[in-house]
């Protein structure tokens, strides 16, 4: 009998689709010219491999193309590593694998130089895609590469540099690497971290790097057992946050509450300290499940850095996930930021743990949350019970900070297909300004991006 959490609003896709000049009611902003990407694990099928954890499916990339006010198509594609294009009855695409791990990635997918990239922590190298989603190949920009890759990068603004943290379970140590707005592989440093800790996510203000060093660690108990991701949550390992100069490479390391963070909203100094906003767990993977360990709150951490003390505010106590915001302002003071909770994601990662039943707001399922972090306050919009909202966007239209839109997946249950639904961020619980009707479910996957032409 399968055990497979691909069920509900995760039951994946089954084929791939093509479809041109999409309905649309509203108006779409003529300005919105460019892509709207999200990646997310689609098995082939529920008795393959890959059904067996959420984290490890195959990536199925979603794409819809916007111009000059129309939806030009929609198509979703299956990455090809190798293996998916066997057994897909194609050729696999060359390029170069690290280690042997011929994964089509399932996290991300992100704009680079013009580019393309479908992309994954642990070991796994991002593949790269053509405009019109089709796999080109594993990509190791042109040897710069030395390993693995990341679900994670994040872009300075103001650099164009792109930073990202890598790990694989065969290292003694994480990777930084920097990549400049060419695709040229810029910089490689080895940071030494002890004992195989996973680390899906980081930070970047605009002198550090923050890592995550917490206690989810490979787990050999678990691979022997044949665990589909062997790792677990450590009680030795401890958790601290390290702070990784991006002039010197030196890091300073300060100790933190037992935790885990799968996603960070955004990092900024703040005279003589370093502020971090996170969804943070109070613990993840007990005995290698993802589904035990607490429900996530969005949480503060200011680093002291003349007395290397961490304090830890919570910033909302509601279960919720994917933080997102105005990417002009990565690594800078900000104020605004976007949140999603989505009763799926909720059973599959904290089932039980919500205590929706007891919330004033029991409809608590399907909610995109806009947070105003100067005020403390929080603007809520509610997508309906089936309507399993993805990731929020934020695309900037103007100067302000939330001068634009904010755009996501959203399941809509009376046509059984998914919407592309584009909100004013300034009149977050408005009308949408336009809502594209797609061909076919998007399942709930992971992140998105907005990949302007």
């Amino acid at each position: 009998m399968s055990t497979t959490p691909f069920t509900g609003g995760f039951a994946p896709a089954t084929e791939e689709i093509t479809a041109f000049d999409l309905e649309v009611t509203g108006r779409i902003p003529a300005e919105l010219n460019g892509r709207f990407l999200r990646n997310g694990p689609n098995p082939l099928g529920l008795d393959d491999p890959g059904a067996a954890h959420l984290l490890i499916g195959e990536g199925m990339v979603h794409g819809v193309r916007l111009r000059d006010g129309r939806a030009e198509w929609y198509r979703n594609r299956w990455v090809r590593s190798a293996s998916v294009a066997r057994r897909l009855g194609e050729e696999p695409r060359p390029g170069p694998v690290h280690s042997g791990l011929d994964f089509a990635p399932n996290t991300h997918v992100i704009g680079l130089a013009g580019r393309t990239f479908a992309t994954q922590e642990g070991g796994a190298r991002p593949y790269e895609l053509s405009y019109e989603l089709d796999t080109i190949g594993p990509c190791d920009f042109d040897g710069g590469l030395p390993g693995g890759y990341t679900g994670h990068a994040h872009l300075d603004p103001f650099t164009g540099e792109l930073h990202a943290m890598a790990y694989f379970f065969g290292w003694d140590h994480h990777q930084h690497i920097v990549i400049d707005d060419k695709g040229v592989v810029t910089e490689v440093r080895k940071i030494p971290v002890p004992g195989a800790p996973m680390m899906h996510d980081f930070a970047l203000t605009e002198r550090f790097v923050v890592i995550y060093d917490l206690p989810v660690t490979f787990s050999m108990p678990h691979a022997e057992k044949g665990s589909p991701l062997p790792v677990a949550w450590n009680e030795d390992h401890g958790a601290r946050l390290g702070l990784l100069s991006r002039a010197t490479g030196e890091v300073r390391w300060f100790e933190v509450a037992p935790c885990w963070v799968f996603h960070t909203l955004n990092a900024y100094e703040e005279g003589d300290e370093v502020v971090v906003d996170v969804v943070r767990y109070p613990k993840r993977f007990l005995d290698s499940r993802l589904d035990l360990g607490g429900t996530p709150t969005l949480d503060r951490w200011r680093i002291d850095l003349r007395t290397g003390r961490v304090s830890e505010t919570r910033l909302d106590d509601r279960a919720q996930e994917f933080p997102r915001m105005d990417e002009r302002r990565t690594g800078r003071p900000y104020r605004y930021g976007y949140t999603a909770a989505t009763l799926d994601m909720e059973e599959r990662f904290y089932p039980g743990d919500t205590g929706l039943e007891d919330l004033p707001d029991a409809a608590f399922d399907n909610t995109l949350i806009k947070h105003d972090l100067e005020r403390g306050t929080q603007e809520t919009r509610r997508m309906g019970r089936e309507a399993f909202a993805g990731e929020p966007v934020f695309v900037p239209a103007g100067e302000g900070e939330d001068d634009g839109y904010v755009l996501s997946y959203v399941n809509n249950p009376e046509r059984g297909a998914g919407d592309l639904v584009i909100l004013s961020a300034q009149d977050f619980t408005g009308e949408p300004l336009a809502t594209v009707h797609l061909p076919a479910r998007v399942p709930l996957g992971f992140h998105a991006s907005w990949i302007a032409d």
